[in-house]
Order: C-alpha cells, then sequence, then structure tokens
C-alpha cells in the first residue's frame, strides 16, 4: 500500500511540473499492484549516471527501479550500470530498449543537440519525459518538442535545480513579497573560473552544433532564474558575443591535455589520468565512438562565445542586463534588483566580499558533491530602500549539490509531490523553451547585429505573468 501511495504521489508530482506547459497536464494511469515506477535513460555520460542515475538508485529504490540504459557507447554501458548500482538490460539501439522496457518515465541526458530526438520519441511512444537542461538547442527543435507534448497525454518535465537552493528561494520571496516596489531593471553577471570554465572548451560543449554555446547549455540556468524571480516571459533579446580567448586564440595546440608537449607551459594543462571516475568513464571507452574527454582548449574547431552580453526586456517591462565570462580568476556570481521602493543586491563566491577561501580548483567539485555533508552556512543578501539605511539579510546557505537544489527538486519530485508550491519552483515545458529561447535569441542576435523578438522564434507568445 505505501509502494502505491509513493507512485501516486510521484505521478501528482509529474502533473505538477507539467503545469508550466501549454495546457493542464492529463491523468496519469500506473500499473495493477502499485508496481515501482519502471524507469529508462538514455545518455550515460557523467550527469546521467550521477545525479540522475546512481542518486535516484541510492534514494528512490523504493518506489521506482532502472528497466534500461541506452547510449551509444556500449563501453559506458557497461560503466554505467556497474557504477549505478543495477541490473538492467543496456541497449545501444534506443528504440529497442524503448520497445523492450516500455518504460513510465524516459529520463534524457544526452548531448544536447540530440535531447529534442529522445524527448519526442518518448512522448509519442507513451512515455512521460523528464530532460537534462537545457530543452534543446534551436527554435526548430524547440517547436517540434512543443508540437509531441501537445499531441501526446503524456507530460515533460525539464530539470532546473538552481530554483530549489535555499539562497535563490529567499531571494524569489523577496521579490514575490514585493520588497522593493516593482522591479524595474535587473544587473546579473555570472563568473565561470579558469577551470571550471576552461572544461566547457574541453568537451562536446565546445561546438556549437553540439551544445548551442553557452548562451544555450550553460546560461539556460541563469535564464531560468530570471523568469522565475521576475514572474513574466522574455520578449526582446540584443546581444554581443566573441571568442577571444580559447581556440584559435591560444598561443599553443596538442592533441589532448595527456599527449601534450606542452604540459610545462600551458596554465590550463589538466590531467585527466587523475581523475579514476573520468578514466572509467570516459577515456577506457574511447575506442568506442571516439569522444575525447580532455581535448585541448586552444582547438581550431572550438565555435562558440567565451565572452557574452545581453540586454533581455521583459514582457511586464523589466530590463535584465546579463553577462557570462568564462575565464574568470574567481567562480561566482552578484545580481542586483532595482524597483520603485529601493535595490536588493545578492551574490555567491565574490571572493572579496565574502573573504574567502575556497580553492577556485576545488569549488566545482564541492557544488556537485552529492553527500550532503558539509555543515550549512549563511550568505548575505542587502535589502536597500528608499530614504532608509540598508539591511543585510543572512540566508541559509548549502555549497554541495547546486546549493542544496539538487536534493530539493528531486523530494519534491519522487516524494514530496503534495507538498504547497507557493513560489512556483516547479518548472514545465514552458519554463524550459523561455529559458532557452532567450539565449537562441541571443546568438541569432549577435549574427543579425539586430534585437531578437522572442515571438518570432516559435508558436509562444510572451506572457506578462506566468501562470
Amino acid at each position: 500500500m505505501q509502494e502505491l501511495t509513493s507512485r501516486r504521489k510521484f505521478l501528482a508530482s509529474v502533473g505538477m511540473l507539467a503545469a508550466g506547459s501549454l495546457f493542464p497536464s492529463s491523468a496519469f494511469s500506473f500499473g495493477p499492484g502499485g508496481k515501482k515506477l519502471k524507469v529508462a535513460m538514455v545518455g550515460v555520460g557523467i550527469r546521467g549516471i550521477g545525479f540522475w542515475g546512481k542518486r535516484l538508485v541510492d534514494n528512490y529504490s523504493d518506489i521506482l527501479e532502472f528497466v534500461g540504459l541506452s547510449d551509444i557507447n556500449p563501453g559506458r554501458l557497461a560503466f554505467a550500470t556497474e557504477y549505478m548500482g543495477v541490473s538492467c538490460p543496456t541497449f545501444v539501439d534506443f528504440d529497442e530498449m524503448l520497445g523492450e522496457t516500455s518504460p513510465d518515465l524516459l529520463i534524457v541526458t544526452t548531448m544536447d543537440s540530440t535531447h529534442h530526438e529522445f524527448i519526442i520519441k518518448g512522448l509519442d511512444f507513451g512515455c512521460d519525459v523528464l530532460t537534462e537542461k537545457p530543452l534543446t538547442t534551436d527554435e526548430d527543435k524547440c517547436q517540434a518538442i512543443l508540437d509531441a507534448e501537445r499531441r501526446s497525454d503524456k507530460n515533460l518535465i525539464v530539470g532546473f535545480n538552481y530554483r530549489w537552493s535555499p539562497y535563490t528561494t529567499k531571494i524569489k520571496e523577496l521579490l514575490a513579497n514585493q520588497t522593493i516596489g516593482k522591479i524595474t531593471s535587473v544587473d546579473f553577471h555570472w563568473y565561470l573560473n579558469t577551470y571550471h570554465g576552461a572544461s566547457y572548451f574541453r568537451r562536446w560543449h565546445g561546438l556549437r552544433q553540439f551544445g548551442g554555446t553557452l548562451w544555450v547549455h550553460k546560461a539556460t540556468h541563469h535564464f531560468d532564474l530570471l523568469n522565475w524571480w521576475l514572474d513574466s516571459d522574455p520578449e526582446e533579446v540584443f546581444a554581443y558575443g566573441a571568442l577571444e580567448h580559447y581556440g584559435s586564440n591560444g598561443p599553443f595546440r596538442g592533441e589532448n591535455c595527456r599527449d601534450c608537449p606542452h604540459t610545462g607551459d600551458c596554465k590550463f594543462y589538466w590531467d585527466i589520468t587523475k581523475d579514476e571516475h573520468l578514466m572509467n568513464l570516459y577515456v577506457n571507452n574511447e575506442r568506442y565512438d571516439g569522444y575525447i574527454r580532455d581535448n585541448c582548449l586552444f582547438r581550431h574547431e572550438i565555435n562558440i562565445y567565451d565572452k557574452m552580453s545581453a540586454q533581455v526586456k521583459y514582457a511586464n517591462g523589466v530590463v535584465a542586463n546579463y553577462s557570462l565570462t568564462t575565464y574568470s580568476p574567481f567562480e561566482g556570481w552578484r545580481i542586483a534588483f532595482n524597483g520603485t521602493d529601493g535595490r536588493i543586491e545578492a551574490w555567491l563566491d565574490i571572493p572579496w566580499l565574502e573573504k574567502s577561501d575556497v580553492s577556485q580548483a576545488e569549488l566545482h567539485a564541492r557544488e556537485m558533491d552529492q553527500s550532503g555533508a558539509e555543515e550549512q552556512q549563511t550568505r548575505p543578501i542587502i535589502v536597500h530602500k528608499n530614504w532608509e539605511s540598508y539591511e543585510t539579510l543572512q540566508v541559509p546557505f548549502e555549497r554541495s549539490g547546486h546549493g542544496g537544489g539538487d536534493e530539493r527538486l528531486q523530494d519534491k519530485i519522487f516524494r514530496n509531490a503534495d507538498d504547497p508550491d507557493p513560489l512556483k519552483h516547479t518548472a514545465g515545458l514552458r519554463d524550459g523553451a523561455m529559458s532557452i529561447l532567450i539565449g537562441i535569441a541571443a546568438r541569432k542576435s549577435i549574427e543579425s547585429r539586430a534585437p531578437v523578438r522572442i515571438a518570432e522564434l516559435t508558436d509562444l507568445e510572451p506572457r506578462e505573468k506566468r501562470l
């Protein structure tokens, strides 16, 4: 009976998460006797087997079970089953997996440019689908996904985790309560350091045909936060961008870090052989698909931007100024909201503001850690009202699991579906679409040297206020 109740809660949560879609979610059916939710996953890279793989197995095996894993690389598939601790069948042929396993839920964690293919096939097959961000990489694929969910009686969830951290949640609460009146403008700046930022240029993310540029792959997180905080849809985007640091700009280049003759001169040298997990997942399986995890940052084929700036006009009149830097000496972000009655300032990991001594080399690893073992800390948010002195609020902060967002997102999906959601944390297809459409519009704006209207990209019409 407990198993049946847990599964009912999961199915209800899918409906809640899909509430951001174009239409109300459908009713969900489930197997007789309250059997565990049957989950299949396509794409067994590091994000798939970790966050959506082993973490689900470790924390939710009482209500779900993996019935199939699919990937084009059979070596990674073999390692994935061992690492995740599952005994389900594996498939190089995705269609074969769907046909043989008939999952209730399909999790998509493949290369960004292929998300649409598996999302659409899953919806058409009759699965609910949960996709890793970003939803997809261009407007045509986005429209195809919108059309697929409309003709399906199933739903799509986009895995946005940053919304769920206590720190970003406090910002949302302050804005929702109109602490500084009506918001008029926002300044939002994100800094990737020379460890984490560089990693995108080593991987497939450095090629726009695979990741859609960091406007889409990385900034989708940031644009989703903006959309959620402002409770409105983007309307128009104007942007600048350039590739000035990585790629052909480098003073030298090699085949990859392992075999590079310039290791003594390159400050970006990274020894993958010291990471047993990445060696087992990627290096030991290169012979199957040729994917190199420690590619040279300065290879000529890199064709994404490493410097980005955009102005986003929202349907409710707010104007947001956003920038993304990929080779900063520190990793962090800062934001300021200007309102009719004051200003809110917030930041994380700005060393001179926090007097922090966190190692930049370890910062990303600690953020990605899923153990939740770190002691909870606090970080400030400044609220300054017109004609008054400022107030410093100390807000709970967690380093691991994307600021504590990972655990809260998955618990909401799989455990706490019935909990109230007054701040609209849950994200559906429309949220996923609106976040990537800002990045896609920014890309197009750079190429056309003109503003790009969101309504011109798909048939979604921007709303002044999110439903």
